[in-house]
């Protein structure tokens, strides 16, 4: 019972890093969780797009109060990568919230939704969408292999 919490929570925490600025590979852990075939798949997809999700909605609340800093000297991210980025949004708008599964650029874009101060509800409707596809299409390519 107690080996299971920490698979799962292993999971969660793999993948709600994952959706932050951390380095994390949390389709690896996923993949790696399937093929062991010890654990229910919807159970594990369930687990996976939660953390991930919640770790979108922490880049979305950075976003809500990181602006206000942007002037400062220890900003992370240059005054015209920040302008490029908002720029992009508004071109774009919240349909490109179903990029938020993509490497590298998925997770500036939740903070950029935060930024540019995107309605929460429809910021995770998209970002679940997005990132439950994801892990869906991951699991579906595993269990294809198997």
């Amino acid at each position: 019972m107690m080996v299971d919490f920490a698979a799962y929570a292993g999971l969660f925490l793999t993948a709600l890093l994952a959706a932050t600025i951390f380095p994390a590979q949390s389709e690896v852990v996923l993949g790696g969780m399937i093929v062991a075939g010890s654990r229910p798949v919807w159970l594990l997809l369930t687990v996976a797009s939660l953390g991930n999700i919640l770790g979108s909605l922490l880049n979305w609340v950075l976003g809500r109060g990181i602006e206000r800093f942007r002037h400062r000297r220890w900003f992370p991210v240059s005054e015209r990568d920040l302008d490029k980025a908002q720029a992009f949004y508004r071109k774009w708008g919240c349909w490109s919230l179903l990029l938020s599964w993509v490497p590298i650029i998925g997770d500036p874009l939740t903070v950029v939704a935060g930024i540019m101060r995107e309605p929460l509800l429809r910021f995770l409707v998209l970002v679940s969408i997005a990132k439950v596809g994801r892990y869906v299409a991951l699991a579906a390519l595993v269990q294809h292999w198997l």
